[in-house]
This record gives C-alpha cells, structure tokens and sequence, in this order.
C-alpha cells in the first residue's frame, strides 16, 4: 500500500502537502502523525515543522480498472480505461482497437467482465459500488438494436395476432425491451422461464 511522509509548518499543512503530491482527497488517504511542529527558541533554533505519514487507502473503482487493464492485456489487447460517475453509477468505459474478443457474442464477455469487475471493486470498498462496464459504446448500440428489434417483432404479432417468444436474453436487455413496448396500443409484454433462459414474450392485447 503506497505511503509518503510530508512536512509543514502545522499539521494540516503537512497533510495538505502530502495530499498535493498524491493527488487525491483527504478521504482517501489515512493520516498518522510523525512528529508535531515546533517552534524552537526564539523561532529560531531547534524549530521544526509538523511531519505526517499519509497512507493511500485502496479506491475500488481504481481497483477495479487495474483488473481490467491486466485482463486486457493478458487477451492480447491494447487499451484505455476511462472512469465517467453518474448519480445513479459509475461507467468505465474500455477503447481501443479490434475489441471485439473483448465483447464477445451478442455482449456475453462484457457482461461476464462486468461482473467481475463489480466483485473486485466491492472488495475494496466500503460502500456498494455499481458498475456499468462498457466498450466503445457497445451498450448504446446494443439497445438500439433491441429497440428495433421490438418494434419488429411487435408488428409481426399485430399483423399475426400470434404472440412471439424471443431467444433467451439477460435481465438487462430483457428490461430495454419491456421500458420500449410499454406504452403500446397493440401488444403486451412479460417473461416466461427461469435464467438463463428467460425469454421475453410479446404477445397480442
């Protein structure tokens, strides 16, 4: 665990120094103090400035992208991790080139990175952390083409009158396809099997 000892002439300067070399928040670092200042006789002689010992405490998210970085690199791949936080989680976003090994069919790889990437991270965190792990958009992409989708297969059974069982999908893409059949005038929408097979059913109303 990184440590650095810094000076100054009280003691939260001291730490404020510290925190400027490390470049984070006072949150994330464990401070000890190593000798408090002194201001000697007359000012002068013998004076001594306040020393600490800040300790950087492990960041779960930071963590968390380490993990990706060293899985990357161990498939073959070149890339950049980026952090983006929202209020409701935090996205680390993957670029590079030819990630599609990384992606996987149909997102399966991502999703199983996500996952990991959500223990790692709650592992070092004392609070719980929600990550949403993507790759060069893949997720906006991948929505779109589901919505499509539902509106495809939402025709057919308007047109049929004859409810369809889509192919077994995850609890994410199954909620992005219920949110954009919703509000439809002709066909309704709900889950039939147990996972990871569940499948979406659009059926007529």
């Amino acid at each position: 665990m990184k440590k650095l000892q810094a000076s100054g002439k009280t003691v939260e300067d001291a730490v404020r120094n510290g925190l400027s070399q490390l470049g984070v928040a006072e949150n994330r670092v464990k401070v000890a103090v190593l000798e408090q200042a002194s201001k000697g006789l007359f000012g002068l002689i013998g004076a001594k400035e306040a020393r600490v010992e800040l300790e950087l405490l492990p960041d779960g998210v930071e963590e968390a992208m380490n993990f990706l970085r060293e899985v990357s690199g161990a498939m073959g791949l070149s890339v950049t991790v980026e952090r983006e936080d929202d209020a409701e989680s935090i996205r680390i976003n993957v670029k590079g080139s030819d990630l599609g090994l990384l992606i996987g069919r149909r997102g399966q790889t991502l999703d199983s990175l996500q996952y990991l990437v959500n223990i790692v991270a709650n592992r070092h965190s004392d609070r719980h952390l929600r990550i949403v792990l993507d790759a060069e958009q893949f997720r906006e992409r991948r929505r779109r083409t589901l919505e499509a989708l539902s509106d495809r297969m939402a025709n057919r059974v308007v047109k049929t009158r004859k409810e369809i069982v889509l192919e077994p999908m995850n609890s994410q893409e199954r909620k992005i396809i219920h949110a954009w059949l919703q509000g439809h005038a002709d066909v309704k929408t709900y889950s039939q099997g147990e996972e990871p097979n569940r499948r979406i059913v659009i059926a007529p109303k």
